[in-house]
């Protein structure tokens, strides 16, 4: 994590030795405390005179205090010196882990929920962050300490009081380690019904005038409580165990306290030990304790942050479906000319999409493919772009095979004006600069006014600065489709893609953005993905599919001649224009009668 960062590594370095001068201190305070009894012991028998009686004792005061305030700054010297390691790593960790998502296929991001994986990252990014830290600065000096402790034991006191300590230590470690390993079961659960929550309640806000629309606040609210009903039995359950768990290791260490105790007792009875002695078992047993307890604590963070972690080392593990070849070359436009040979694709194998497609784009000419729904239109849009790869046959621009080249550089020549336009909850000039996010301001107002959106902000409050909301639900459809258009534009590529780019809009507005789409699919090697045949009219050939084939092709005129399916479309959605335009004229008519004080017309 800290490759390319030296001062990352000498902050590990230095918080180690920091760590391991606090333990160095740690170790000489119980002596120090030993030393205070014992010397006011001495004084009360008479064994000292009174200025020296009184010397000693505040001496080793002194020093008890100082060791105990060397220890704690130098604990926190660590961890300020640790902060930003373990800050960086967890940064890190995102950003590859954020990179990957984006990596990753269409098809993957189809089937999973946008507040599910929010909530795996912001928990596998915390479960690292602890990794981390408790490993590489706690677990091993808290050993170490372990092991100065023992050896102390075993020179001062002998082999039983070292053997009591250690069944003391294995029993509270092998409690803890049982203990944690039945809570982990319990937190799966948690985790997997807040992430089920969190995916509710973000589909429903996203939703939230659907929700309107059907009056379903009521049923929204019941489905998110449910979730919420789940991870509550969790996360008493968590409560519960760690209560017991903590009960367990308290019940197990001041057992092995009380025995070590009676020990001491026996031999300061007995004139084996001194008062001071009983005191220094009891100080090591108490600052045992401490890490003991803390490497329970790191036992089960550790295991907890890898749970947390699983779903993200998961989403790691994910192969993106379509990847680059080692050898993959960027695209070299020279027309560009697309090719679509004898395309076969399905997304399911008991469905096939495309049956055999063969077409072709030449150079700066308009192909529109037209056809009913489900004949497998937007398909070829999403292979172009390589969302996914042929099942058999090939797609090529100027006889490159798209599996061949960078995808970057393959989606960085293509523009597209989609059907439904979702902008990013940020400016207008955001959205639109997203095109070329290095253009200039003028650029920027160029492309809009070329998208005839220009005036329109212009007149806003706060012009290109003006927030569009959560997926540009503060624009209409055609402020939307235009601010799209105008992005393109700003990217100007060289291959275009208008994907039913006006299908979702009335026909005024539609007749409006479509002059918009004709500048900016001029000189273009263009694509038109077209649910409305009144967009396609001018294409230099239309492409009619059904059930995954070319069922006919030619232009608008031929088409009509064939007297086809491409004839029925037509005729079947001229007659809904003309429905349309005269329900619109009938509109008009009764308001202008209301306006007159007239009688509305009948």
């Amino acid at each position: 994590m800290a490759a390319g960062r030296p001062d990352l590594k000498l902050r590990v370095v230095l918080a180690i030795g920091a760590l391991l001068l606090s333990k160095v201190a740690t170790s000489f305070i119980p002596f120090a405390y030993k030393g205070i009894i014992d010397s006011l012991d001495g004084a009360t028998n008479g064994d000292s005179t009174l200025i020296l009686g009184l010397a000693v004792p505040i001496v080793l005061v002194i020093a008890y205090a100082v060791g105990n305030v060397v220890d704690a700054g130098f604990q926190q010297l660590r961890d300020v010196l640790f902060a930003s390691v373990g800050q960086h790593a967890v940064r890190k960790l995102a950003y590859r882990t954020f990179g990957h998502l984006h990596r990753l296929s269409l098809r993957f991001h189809l089937s999973r929920r946008t507040g599910g994986l929010s909530r795996v990252i912001e928990r596998g990014t915390k479960g690292i962050e602890t990794i981390v830290r408790f490993t590489m600065l706690n677990t091993a000096p808290t050993l170490v300490e372990f092991l100065i402790t023992g050896v102390i034991f075993i020179v001062m006191f002998g082999v039983s009081y070292l053997s009591v300590l250690v069944v003391t230590i294995w029993l509270y470690l092998y409690f803890t380690i049982k203990a944690s390993n039945w809570r982990i079961t319990i937190r799966r659960d948690m985790n997997q019904s807040d992430t089920d929550a969190n995916s509710k309640a973000i589909d429903s806000l996203l939703n939230f005038e659907t929700v309107k629309y059907f009056a379903n606040e009521e049923m929204e609210a019941k489905r998110f409580d449910k979730s919420m009903e789940i991870y509550e039995r969790s996360a008493i359950r968590i409560w519960s165990s760690l209560g017991v768990l903590n009960f367990g290791q308290a019940a197990i260490f001041y057992t092995g306290t009380a025995v070590i105790g009676v020990m001491a007792v026996i031999g300061v009875l007995n004139k084996t030990l001194t008062l001071g002695d009983f005191v220094l078992l009891n100080t090591f047993l108490m600052q045992i304790y401490r890490p003991l307890n803390f490497i329970g604590f790191v036992y089960r963070e550790i295991r907890q942050g890898l749970t947390d972690i699983e779903e993200m080392f998961k989403l790691l593990d994910q192969k993106p479906e379509v990847e680059d070849k080692p050898n993959a070359k960027p695209l070299a436009i020279t027309g560009p000319v697309i090719k679509f040979d004898n395309v076969r694709f399905h997304y399911d194998p008991d469905r096939p999409i495309l049956k055999g497609v063969s077409f072709e784009v030449p150079a700066g000419k308009t192909i529109a493919v037209v056809g009913p729904s489900g004949a497998g239109k937007s398909t070829i849009s999403r292979l172009l772009y390589r969302f996914y790869d042929v099942i058999e046959g090939s797609v090529t621009i100027d006889g490159q095979d798209l599996r061949d080249i960078t995808q970057a550089s393959l989606r960085a020549a293509i523009g597209m004006v989609p059907q439904d336009t979702v902008l990013f909850n940020d400016t207008i000039a955001y959205n639109i600069r997203y095109g070329r996010p290095g253009a200039s301001d003028e650029e920027v107002r160029k492309a809009a006014e070329l998208a005839q959106i220009g005036s329109f902000i212009e007149k806003l409050p706060q012009g290109y600065d003006t927030q569009v909301g959560e997926r540009g639900l503060k624009l209409s459809g055609g402020e939307k489709q235009r601010v799209a258009i105008a992005r393109t534009i700003l990217k100007g590529p060289p291959i275009l893609i208008l994907d039913e780019a006006t299908s979702a809009l009335d026909s005024k507005t539609e007749e409006d953005i479509k002059s918009a789409l004709d500048l900016v699919s001029a000189n273009r090697t263009t694509l038109v993905i077209a649910h409305r045949l009144s967009t396609v009219v001018n294409a230099d050939e239309i492409i009619v599919l059904r059930d995954g084939q070319i069922a006919e092709r030619g232009n608008h005129i031929q088409l009509l001649q064939q007297a086809g399916l491409y004839a029925q479309m037509w005729n079947r959605q001229r007659e809904a224009s003309e429905v349309e335009e005269l329900a619109r004229k009938v509109a008009a008519d009764s308001q202008g009668f209301v306006k007159r004080g007239l009688p509305a017309a009948e």
